[in-house]
């Protein structure tokens, strides 16, 4: 992706709002790197994305303080990306450190996500202790978990066995009994049990598009790029639009089946504008 251009100040407002204009999309995310680096134009355009009828979301490390004005923004919501617990998250993600964040998101509701990883699940009551943190702070509106997504081939110690990702699917589904923050319905959490083949069987994947830092270039088969192993995803966003999909209208029909006729209809009126261009490149997203 450094070949791309990224743009700023007027112009990249201008590029956002004619993107939103063009696509009219029910939700807009805004992901990084970190927002936040343009944070004097998000502070302009956020407002007029919301004017233009998207429901917004940031998704930052908090790194530098949210604006206080977005604290009473309806239709938006701010995501801070936590890495775990204190010590493997201010190592991964400094300057992030816990601290600034705490000190960053102070007045605001917000999401905490953090993406479970191998390391996590080696060691028992990890997800446990990370909301026993997070969840009596007055800043945190909901808690979300997405398991560690790799890339095929990759090898990496961050990469759940399956017994860790069965066991963290079973940690969560225990532990949002007793952590109301924790905003996963049990459809969704049990959604990590069969993650979609492939792009094509994966609603999110289907329902999104994912545009680079020049606002042309498509992110493609989904936000993380590349060629992401599918049979290990572990993406909340996923998981729970497959659940909506996995939901049957009167006991009978899966709502899944209607956003199939839905997507090829979709599919055959899009050949009639000018595509975007793809790109296979790999984008590391921990959202």
């Amino acid at each position: 992706m450094r070949g791309l251009c990224d743009y700023k100040g007027q112009e990249l407002i201008d590029g956002v709002l004619e993107v939103v204009e063009r696509v009219k999309p029910l939700h807009l995310s805004i992901v990084g790197g970190d927002p936040l680096v343009r944070y004097r134009e998000l502070e302009l355009m956020v407002p007029l994305l919301l004017d233009r009828g998207s429901h917004v979301q940031i998704v930052t490390s908090a790194f530098r303080p949210i604006p206080p004005s977005w604290a009473s923004l309806s239709h938006f919501n701010v995501v801070v990306s936590i890495d775990g617990l204190q010590a493997e998250h201010d190592l991964r993600r400094t300057p992030a450190t816990y601290d600034r964040i705490l000190k960053n998101i102070a007045g605001h509701q917000i999401t905490i996500h953090c993406t479970v990883t191998g390391q996590m699940m080696k060691r028992s009551g990890y997800l446990k202790q990370f909301l026993e943190f997070w969840t009596p702070r007055p800043e945190t509106r909901k808690v979300w978990f997405s398991l560690f997504t790799p890339q095929m081939g990759d090898r990496m110690p961050e990469i759940l066995q399956p017994s860790e990702r069965q066991r963290a699917t079973a940690d969560m589904l225990k532990l949002r009994e007793g952590f109301p923050k924790l905003d996963m319905p049990k459809g969704m959490i049990n959604q990590f049990a069969t993650p979609p083949s492939g792009p094509g069987d994966c609603v999110f994947a289907l329902t999104t598009q994912t545009l680079s830092a020049d606002l042309k270039t498509r992110v493609t088969p989904c936000q993380f790029g590349g060629n992401p192993d599918c049979g290990s995803c572990g993406c909340i966003a996923s998981m729970g639009l497959a659940a909506v999909a996995a939901h049957r209208l009167g006991g009978i029909i899966p709502v899944g089946t209607i956003f199939r006729a839905s997507v090829k209809i979709g599919h055959a009126r899009s050949k009639q504008t000018s595509p975007l261009r793809p790109t296979k490149e790999t984008l590391r997203v921990l959202p």
